[in-house]
């Protein structure tokens, strides 16, 4: 999943530079704003997506819907 984010959001796709990266959390920066997908899996074979984002709030709708 966050294979997935890295293609859409960063520099091959929306062009957003990678600030932080963990086992379960990506945050891109860019053009005075970010996004910030995490995973958590609540129960087992269910994978909770969180995004938050400023002034790319357009993009990361585009993106749940991809999913």
């Amino acid at each position: 999943m966050l294979k997935k984010a890295k293609l859409f959001f960063g520099p091959e796709g929306e062009g957003l530079t990678i600030s932080s990266e963990g086992d379960c959390c990506i945050t891109f920066q860019g053009t005075g704003g970010f996004v910030t997908v995490s995973l958590n899996e609540d129960e087992p074979g269910y994978i909770k997506v969180r995004i938050e984002s400023r002034e790319w709030e357009y993009q990361a709708k585009k993106f749940l819907e991809v999913l």
